[in-house]
């Protein structure tokens, strides 16, 4: 197992690094500069007229409460200006660490970013919540690391040297986008990963299930030996918004311009298409904030930056306006109270709802998150709405229900990045253990009703029917995780009717068009192994319905048994044979 880096030793080698800065950043300093928003107690404002010292002491204390805190109500923003650091920053759980320049290199970071897994003796696979972004990177030793699972998201980084994504143990990502890596890129124990519109110099590694699309200096695809599915375009995307401090000292949120067979990053050739909103334009909330006065400043035209903490909401938080954006910092997490939803979007064009951990609250919620209402039918391709960084959580931190995570009603929404867990763990440590068939109960984790959907890097698991339902048509799905649920209690509570288990991924009779690449869907039945699931995919034997590069895993040696890949065709997961990959349906 690597050791973390060593923090004097980062800074020694920091003694005679010459970095350029930004010219922003230059400008910047000439100028007398407004004073920095408040942005709360849980956000750490560094500038680099700080001693190094002050400022490695203050990241550490943040990383020494969180590198455990798997299920602590503790969030945590830190929060680089443009300039240039010589700094090691180890980033735990609930800790968001962004640059404020306008492109990564605003902010040089002579030192790393990194994640480790020395907490849990070298396994990832507990890594969640966290998250870099928009930065430059120069290790003095030429390389990082990022030893996550899911919903840890590596964004607009430019790193000037390896990378590598395991930590010796099993890992279980992960998400990569917007991010140029000079060095070479080792995917090690990571079971599976998603990259897209990237530059990156080499790729080494595979297990299950490698995606990549719109990255320069992928591998091929080759599935399933190795496992790589590679995409030369995004069809169309649009990046997270982020903050930015301009060269007159004055915040914004810039807002990234849609982009068509895209490739590569959107800043790597200059200034990034796209336009900045002014953070006085925003409202910025405070945790325990109600959503009646979230929802007065939305209502009065505000955008919403809720900065990191838990908002309890007895009613959900309303966007209306075409183009709002709702930006979370720190993991900013929504709590569902009394069954009600935490967000809810109209049928308006180019919102944005991104950063943000959505928990289900005791009381059971028909729809956590719901982007349009049911019927909507506007066409919203010119300006379609993003959800980006969106994570939801039933169940472990809490007791939580809900029927539905997330409804799609609305036509052309693009998902960036989505992590939608029904809890299959909780930490026993500080006794918020609150998982069990019966006491957290999620029974679909996506429900997609909208037509000509996209979503890139979709992770879904361990939800009591379907995890995912998709009746629009035209939708697309760039990379899918799945673990089904690890709790049933027999086959017999755990059957829609004649059929053995519920389908990962339901695509409704009456579709017609639907394509999805790269997919990995597990199980691991631990409470009863006899149990079968007859199809991991159920489709519509329809010519324009395809799935391409899929995989299922019998996990735990064999705990359960996935009979066919999609509808009745691939041979079973199951012991003796754990592994199974089907590279087209239909062939």
């Amino acid at each position: 197992m690597a050791q973390p880096h060593d923090r004097r030793s980062v800074l020694a080698g920091l003694a005679g690094l010459a970095m350029a800065v930004h010219p922003a950043v230059a400008g910047a300093a000439r100028r007398p500069v407004p004073r920095d928003p408040d942005l709360g107690p849980n956000v750490l404002i560094l500038d680099p007229s700080m001693p190094a010292a002050a400022i490695q002491a203050k990241v550490d204390a943040i990383f020494a409460r969180m590198e455990r805190a798997h299920f602590t109500d503790e969030r945590h923003a830190i929060l680089f200006k443009p300039g240039r650091y010589a700094a090691n920053v180890n980033v735990g759980f609930y800790t968001q660490v962004a640059g404020l320049g306008l492109l990564p290199g605003g902010v040089v970071i002579g030192g790393h970013v990194h994640c480790e897994a020395d907490w849990a003796k070298g396994m990832a696979l507990d890594n969640f919540w966290r998250g870099a972004e928009n930065l430059e990177l120069r290790p003095p030793d030429g390389k990082d690391r990022w030893a996550v699972s899911q919903a840890a998201p590596y964004r607009r980084i430019h790193l000037r040297g390896d990378l590598a994504l395991d930590d010796g143990g099993w890992s279980s990502g992960g998400f990569m986008a917007d991010c140029r890596i000079d060095g070479t890129i080792r995917s090690g124990t990571q079971q599976q990963w998603f990259t897209r519109t990237s530059a990156i110099r080499g790729w080494q590694g595979s297990n299950w299930n490698m995606m990549f699309m719109g990255v320069e200096g992928a591998p091929a695809t080759s599935f399933p030996t190795p496992p790589y599915a590679s995409l030369p375009t995004v069809p169309v995307i649009r990046d997270k918004p982020f903050l930015h401090v301009d060269a007159d000292g004055e915040w914004g949120v810039f807002v990234p311009a849609l982009r068509h067979l895209a490739t590569g990053s959107g800043w790597d050739r200059g200034k990034p298409a796209g336009a900045t909103i002014p953070l006085a334009r925003f409202f910025i909330a405070r945790p325990g904030m109600s959503a009646r006065r979230i929802n007065a400043a939305l209502a009065r035209g505000r955008h919403l930056l809720l900065t990191p903490g838990i908002y309890p909401l007895a009613e959900p938080i309303r966007v209306t306006r075409p183009g709002t954006v709702v930006l979370g910092l720190g993991l900013a997490t929504l709590l569902a109270q009394d069954g009600s939803k935490a967000i809810a979007v109209a049928d308006v064009p180019g919102v944005t709802i991104a950063g943000l951990l959505i928990d289900a609250g005791p009381v059971s919620s028909p729809v956590l998150v719901e982007i349009g209402p049911r019927g909507a039918n506007r066409d919203h391709r010119a300006d379609p709405t993003l959800i980006a960084d969106l994570f939801f959580r039933v169940g472990g931190v809490t007791v939580g229900c809900a029927e539905t995570c997330l409804e799609i009603n609305s036509r052309h929404v693009l998902g960036d990045h989505l992590w939608i867990w029904r809890a299959d763990h909780g930490d026993r440590a500080t006794g918020r253990v609150h998982v069990g068939w019966d006491e957290s109960i999620g029974n679909q984790g996506l429900v997609v009703n909208g037509d000509q959907v996209s979503m890139h890097g979709l992770f879904v698991e361990h939800f009591r029917r379907h995890n995912v339902i998709w009746n629009g048509e035209r939708g697309r799905t760039w990379f899918f995780q799945n673990e089904l649920p690890y709790d049933p209690p027999s086959q017999a509570a755990y059957r829609p009717g004649p059929r053995r288990g519920w389908a990962a991924y339901k695509v409704a009779d009456g579709v017609r068009d639907h394509r999805a690449v790269g997919m990995g869907i597990y199980c691991n039945f631990t409470s009863d192994p006899e149990i079968v699931v007859d199809s991991a995919i159920e489709a519509p034997r329809a010519p324009g319905v395809v799935f391409e590069d899929v995989t299922t895993i019998s996990l735990g040696g064999g705990k359960g048994t996935i009979a066919h890949i999609v509808n009745d065709v691939g041979a079973a997961a199951t012991k003796g044979a754990i592994k199974q990959t089907l590279v087209r349906y239909p062939a």
